[in-house]
């Protein structure tokens, strides 16, 4: 009991949480003359808000140029005279415009002001995909996009994380190591299960800055953020290597610089066969000089409680974890063109213990020698500029991340000497972007930009065992690096990489003939490599590792092109083709106890699709998508015959996928969503190793991806009373079966499972009180079949969170 009151007291002390943008204030407006569309996806993107629109044939409706220091509200009183159309103030936050009710005066216009509107008449705002850097308009992005905004994230949905934009986004997949050690994928671009020193596939943003290079997701928390985007890839002309499979980019809420603001919520978590947990979050913003300067700080601290048992070391629910950290963001906006952030995020995880499971010890149980905690600190600074001209914009982007990521593995080869290895990655980056945009405007939009980046990275590697006793050499799970005992650390070799990348980009969209858009663009990227062995052990050969080193100083140039087509001539849909490649480079990894060079990668893919209507808006609104994918040398963190990470080149594969979705709003109160992926996967010309390890004629397919993928959820919300709102969600997700690597070493199969939640929300006011329900089925789930890697014979597991009820409070001020 003691145990679970400190865990109570703990989560009741930490902090966090979002406060809402106030759209009364006066911003520093500038939009240049064109259409009602455009003009009002620039408003909402400088002040902060949403606006939607009643009849998309309002889009089309021209519009003057508006600038100065304005409120919203009287930025769309210039926008809408004379225009025969009003605007309805909804909430803070949100506007609609419709047609006025009547033929208005040719001298005047009037913008109405409504009150809070009933829940069933709220607009869903128009969607304008901000991680194209041109604020491109949903139906004219020609690719897959999922956005999510804040008003679907509850506060304990926040405090979930990636797993919160899993549980929403069927083509979006993880591995399941532990929050903070895992590895993102989009759509089936996926390498391998285990982290090594490869490149991610997947590119993750926070804002526009960079999170992630050789190493996993960092798991930032979502508090306070106005939502998230996920384009699907590759997405090599924007974002440069990578972005394989797509990028995830995060956009905080920005400070407030008119008014004082802030929110408090808490949440208490049981779950049904473990510790409890729970979390606490404070968001404050705070104008410093009125209109000119603001800040805004956001903290949290989130316990999960374990689950998890160990039978050899008689110990329950060993695999808590802990998450802390905060933000702060200072916004200057010395007049009405120009507006400087500097962003600054620290968050530290820590867990006591793996959070796998074996099948044949029992039910959420393991038999393990050793603990193997692991920890997670990510840190950013960021400095953001933008300089707003009538229908011209420049920004600039420049920051630095450090991330550490300390895991530990049971090596215990004799059952009476436990052994832990433990593997240590620093990653440093440092990156800058600086580009000129000019929005799609009168057929016409494009971006022109130039980057830089240097990344390195240190993985160094140690053995060690606790037992009070000489240890024999046969105890050891590495030859060459020996097990000494009494605590004794032994390192065995490490690899240190470098890469500095400058890089050219642009693109430019055009309107040839009324109703179809024309998208070209390139990304010319010259990246100087590096890479050395640390701490490399006797048994190396000092010609093999100046051998390796010296392949690894190179110099490599690539160019990756991208071209799209895109009609919106149908009336309410959108066709589009795509083609766009991707790369990550190459480095140096160790192999059993060998320095080697890999070789970078490159996916290409082609994709058609469509879109029709709006989700959450039209009565239904439909989007599909049909993808092949090449990829060409494709790196591997993969699994050595002695267990160690490493990467290699595995060959050459090819990826087809289908996705669908359907959003219905069968009533203005009930919204009905419906996904589901389809990926057929192969490794069509496996590198000699992989056919040397392979049955002769099988058919190899690409790794922790599901053939199928599928979600189904509702959001009912409802008036109560005056001055009371309830909404209550509830949402199914399918992940089909996939394996764990390439190969019959780690070709375990994993996936088949339904994850299931349910939340309601009552709000009156400022206060809401939230009810939730995750895992409904109390499913074990395997999402993921690696344990220890150095035992790859036993049949592991990582179940899903067992049943957990949530209560949760917020409060806004």
């Amino acid at each position: 009991m003691g145990r679970k009151a400190d865990i109570v007291l703990a989560t009741a002390l930490a902090l966090a949480a979002t406060s809402p943008a106030h759209a009364a204030d006066g911003q520093s407006i500038s939009i240049a003359q064109g259409s009602l569309g455009e003009a009002s996806i620039a408003l909402g993107r400088q002040a902060g808000v949403s606006i939607g629109m009643s009849d998309q044939s309002l889009a089309r409706i021209p519009t003057r140029a508006v600038k100065g220091r304005l409120s919203v509200e009287q930025a769309l009183r210039r926008l809408l005279k004379d225009s025969g159309a009003v605007a309805q103030r909804i909430d803070e936050r949100t506007w609609r415009i419709v047609r006025a009710p009547h033929p208005a005066p040719a001298t005047r216009a009037p913008v109405t002001t409504a009150a809070l509107a009933p829940v069933e008449q709220q607009p869903v705002a128009e969607i304008v995909v901000t991680a194209s850097k041109r604020d491109l308009p949903l139906p004219r992005y020609p690719g897959m996009v999922d956005a999510v905004d804040n008003g679907a994230f509850t506060s304990g949905e926040a405090a979930g994380g990636t797993a919160t934009l899993l549980a929403r986004i069927a083509s979006l997949s993880s591995t399941h190591a532990g929050s903070g050690r895992n590895k993102l994928f989009i759509r089936a671009i996926a390498d391998s299960g285990v982290v090594g020193p490869t490149q991610a596939t997947t590119g993750q943003y926070f804002n526009d800055l960079r999170l992630n290079y050789a190493a996993p997701d960092p798991d930032l928390r979502l508090y306070d953020v106005r939502g998230v985007e996920v384009l699907e890839g590759p997405q090599g002309t924007l974002y440069g290597a990578g972005s394989l499979g797509g990028i995830i980019r995060i956009m905080p809420n920005p400070p407030n610089l008119g008014e004082t603001g802030g929110q408090l919520s808490m949440g208490l978590a049981a779950p049904q066969h473990g510790d409890p947990g729970g979390d606490v979050a404070a968001t404050l913003n705070l104008p410093i000089v009125p209109e000119k300067l603001a800040l805004r700080v956001v903290g949290y601290g989130v316990q999960d409680g374990g689950y998890i048992d160990d039978v050899q070391r008689d110990k329950d629910d060993v695999n808590r974890t802990r998450t802390w950290g905060g933000r702060a963001a200072l916004r200057f906006a010395p007049d009405d063109d120009w507006t400087i952030d500097l962003n600054g995020l620290y968050q530290e995880i820590k867990a006591d213990d793996a959070q796998y499971a074996a099948k044949d010890v029992g039910r959420l149980e393991r038999a393990s020698g050793v603990a193997q905690p692991y920890s997670s600190t990510y840190g950013l600074v960021n400095l953001r500029v933008e300089r707003q001209w009538d229908n011209l914009r420049f920004v600039s982007s420049t920051g630095y991340v450090r991330q550490a990521l300390n895991e530990s593995y049971d090596a215990t080869v004799e059952k009476d000497v436990p052994a832990l290895f433990r593997q240590r990655n620093r990653v440093n980056i440092f990156s800058t972007e600086n580009r000129l945009v000019r929005d799609l405007d009168n057929g016409l939009g494009w971006i022109l930009g130039a980057s830089y980046l240097e990344s390195s990275s240190d993985l160094r590697r140690s053995l060690t065992s606790d037992v009070f006793r000489v240890v024999p050499v046969q105890a050891s799970a590495i030859p060459g690096v020996p097990l000494y005992g009494f605590g004794r650390v032994a390192t065995t070799t490490g690899v240190h990489n470098e890469i500095k990348e400058a890089t050219l980009f642009g693109e430019a969209s055009f309107e040839p003939i009324r109703g179809l858009v024309a998208t070209v663009g390139g990304r010319w990227t010259n990246s100087r490599l590096s890479g050395r062995a640390i701490d490399p052990i006797a048994l190396l050969s000092f010609a093999e590792i100046a051998r390796a080193e010296a392949q690894a100083d190179r110099t490599e140039s690539v160019f990756l092109p991208s071209v799209g087509l895109l009609t919106d001539a149908i009336a309410g849909m959108t066709l589009y083709a795509r083609f766009q490649q991707g790369f990550r480079p190459g480095g140096l990894a160790v192999d059993d106890q060998r320095i080697q060079r890999f070789q970078n990668d490159r996916a290409s893919t082609v994709e058609v699709g469509f879109r029709q209507g709006v989700p959450g808006r039209d009565l239904v609104a439909l989007s599909g998508n049909v993808a092949y994918t090449e990829w060409r040398d494709i790196q591997a963190d993969v699994t050595d015959r002695i267990g160690l990470p490493t990467t290699a080149n595995i060959g050459d594969g090819r990826i087809y996928t289908v996705e669908g979705r359907i959003v219905l709003r069968p009533v203005p109160r009930l919204t009905l969503d419906g996904s589901i992926i389809y990926n057929d996967s192969r490794l069509t010309r496996p590198a000699e190793f992989v056919t040397t390890l392979s049955y002769r004629g099988q058919s190899l397919t690409l790794p922790n991806v599901a053939n199928l993928g599928g979600r189904v959820a509702f959001d009912y919300r409802t008036p109560v009373g005056k001055d009371m709102g309830l909404r209550i969600g509830g949402s199914a997700r399918y992940v089909g079966k996939s394996r764990l690597g390439v190969g019959p070493i780690l070709g375990r199969t994993q996936g088949d499972y339904v994850d299931t939640s349910l939340t309601a929300a009552l709000r009156k006011g400022a206060v809401e009180l939230s009810l939730s329900l995750t895992n409904l089925l109390d499913s074990d789930g395997n999402r993921f079949s690696l344990g220890t890697p150095f035992d790859l014979s036993t049949d592991y597991y990582t179940p899903l969170r067992p049943r957990t009820v949530r209560v949760g409070l917020d409060f806004a001020f």
